[in-house]
C-alpha cells in the first residue's frame, strides 16, 4: 500500500509542476489553449497555443498526469489538433526554414 501512495504522490507532484509551467505559458501569452496527445511509452504531449499565436509543448510521463496537469492549470482543451485550433499557431521564419530543411533532407535530418 505504501508503494502505491508513494507513486501517487510523485505523480501528483509532477502534475503540479506541469500545471505551473502551463499557467506560466498562458500568462505570458495572454491566455492559452491545449491538447493532450498520447505518444506511446514516453507518455503524453501537451501542446499549448497562446492567444498571441505562440506555441510550445511539454511531455508528461503518462496521459493521466498530462490530463491532471491541464485540468489543474484551468486552460481550455481540444480533443484533437484540428484545423481551427492549428490555425491559431503563428509560425515565423525559423519554423519555415526548419520545416523546409526536413522536407529536402537538410540539416534538420542530420
Amino acid at each position: 500500500m505504501a508503494d502505491t501512495q508513494q507513486v501517487d504522490a510523485k505523480a501528483e507532484r509532477r502534475a503540479t509542476r506541469l500545471a505551473k509551467q502551463i499557467s506560466t505559458f498562458s500568462k505570458a501569452h495572454g491566455g492559452a489553449e491545449g491538447q493532450v496527445a498520447y505518444i506511446g511509452d514516453r507518455g503524453a504531449r501537451i501542446v499549448l497555443v497562446g492567444e498571441d499565436g505562440a506555441w510550445g509543448d511539454l511531455v508528461a510521463p503518462s496521459y493521466d498526469i498530462a490530463e491532471q496537469a491541464v485540468k489543474k492549470s484551468g486552460i481550455p482543451t481540444h480533443e484533437t489538433f484540428d484545423g481551427e485550433f492549428a490555425a491559431k499557431v503563428k509560425t515565423g521564419p525559423y519554423e519555415w526554414t526548419r520545416m523546409a530543411g526536413i522536407q529536402v533532407g537538410g540539416p534538420a535530418n542530420a
